[in-house]
């Protein structure tokens, strides 16, 4: 075969793939937007308790939230942290959906999502009542 044709052959793969992908994420987003909300609630209660069950994290968050603004240079000297378990456990909080991050020039910079946590701490008093 020649090289236009192994061309033509890879960017028709190429378009198979993306197209397998496209309808992939329409279905997962489909899924996602059909769960209910309470389901969907009680999830991210979950998340984040995993997320607070660490020690560091939950000392990460409170440092977090004290400062507006922390960067993550600031944090691993504070918190006396390598960059790598510092980049973890950020993640972590992030994808419980606990911070934001944002870059900052050279720094990155999180900041506590205070109205999830606000959610939470009323998700864990309703535990409690």
């Amino acid at each position: 075969m020649t090289k236009k044709g192994l061309a033509k052959k890879d960017a028709a793969k190429k378009k198979d793939k993306a197209a397998k992908s496209a309808v992939a994420a329409d279905l997962k987003s489909a899924t996602a937007t059909a769960a209910p909300a309470a389901a969907a609630a009680e999830s991210s209660t979950a998340a984040i308790s995993r997320a607070l069950g660490d020690p560091r994290r939950f000392e990460l968050l409170r440092r977090i939230a004290q400062d507006d603004a922390a960067t993550c240079t600031d944090l691993s000297a504070c918190l006396k942290m390598n960059t790598a378990t510092l980049s973890h456990h950020m993640k972590q909080l992030e994808a419980a959906g606990l911070i934001e991050t944002r870059r900052d020039g050279k720094y990155v910079r999180a900041t506590l999502r205070r109205k999830v946590w606000k959610s939470y701490v009323a998700q864990l008093k309703e535990l409690a009542a």
